[in-house]
């Protein structure tokens, strides 16, 4: 995916939300063992990669995710971070999604002149419970970040982020359901009421996918096929676009880059259906999908 950077891959499990890890599972159909951490060889630099024609791939404006398939913050990935750090300052004009389950080790973790936090850093927490979220939650809330959200996946328990969303801090919370072996089931009651609460807020929700156990007016569903439970968490229709979140970006001469000048995503027409799409960086042009829709 065009929108994913891992500069480093596998992870260690610490919470009930890796028990059915994707990536370990994905890792085991390609004979390989997910807790076994190494630096990616290719991809490493990829914010930096240029086509031949000198531009960078990955264009001004762009949302970038990063560490899908580890954790930003691993201890044994120590070593490689400052420069990742470095990569994510030099593409000041680059939005820079993290995501981690380890908010306690970030405050020693940051660069020396992080400041009150650069503007293209865009930090996530997981929390796929209450236990995890009032663990988690509170440790994003104290840390210098200029944006902050919250990713409820997998949604293996009921929250609530009530009283974090009243802090006018977080711009954006995504949930998501389980998938592959061992998938435990996400609850329609669970994502209705956190859609409730940043609507109360005004907080964007992206319900991403319903995930392969899902439950709605008390049947059990199976819903197999990521296209479908992203589909089917579309027509739910709970997800809702709140206050935008603005980023301050900057060239590399440290100029700022309008609005204008900014990557505009672009959708397929499978695109149109997916629940996604309000955090999504957009189709990647392969044509797989047909036509084409801005």
């Amino acid at each position: 995916m065009h929108d994913i950077w891992n500069p480093w891959h596998g992870c260690v499990k610490i919470s009930e939300g890796c028990e059915n890890c994707y990536m370990y599972f994905l890792d085991s159909q390609r004979g390989m063992d997910g807790s076994k951490i190494f630096r990616t060889k290719n991809g490493f630099d990829y914010p930096l990669q240029k086509d031949r024609r000198g531009n960078y791939k990955v264009k001004s404006g762009e949302k970038i995710r990063v560490c899908m398939t580890s954790d930003f913050f691993l201890p044994e990935a120590d070593e490689w971070r400052p420069e990742a750090w470095e990569i994510m300052r030099l593409r000041s004009d680059v939005i820079f999604f993290l995501l981690t389950k380890r908010p306690q080790r970030i405050a020693e973790c940051l660069p020396p002149d992080w400041g009150g936090g650069w503007e293209n850093i865009f930090m996530n927490v997981t929390a796929e419970n209450q236990h995890r979220a009032d663990e988690r939650i509170p440790i994003l809330l104290s840390l210098p970040f200029k944006h902050k959200g919250v990713m409820c996946a997998p949604f293996i328990g009921e929250v609530s982020l009530k009283s974090y969303l009243a802090t006018g801090q977080l711009e954006q919370v995504l949930c998501d359901g389980e998938n592959y072996s061992g998938a435990r089931p996400c609850n329609y009651d669970w994502v209705k009421r956190l859609h409730d609460e940043c609507v109360e807020a005004d907080v964007t929700f992206v319900f991403c996918g319903t995930g392969r156990r899902f439950i709605k007016d008390g049947r059990l569903y199976k819903i197999e096929g990521n296209g479908l439970q992203s589909e089917q968490a579309f027509k739910s229709g709970l997800s809702y676009k709140g206050k935008e979140a603005v980023y301050d970006l900057y060239d590399a001469y440290g100029y700022p880059v309008p609005k204008e000048a900014r990557y505009v995503p672009f959708y397929s027409e499978r695109c149109q259906t997916c629940g996604m799409k309000l955090s999504c960086n957009g189709c990647s042009k392969c044509g797989k999908c047909g036509q084409v829709f801005e």
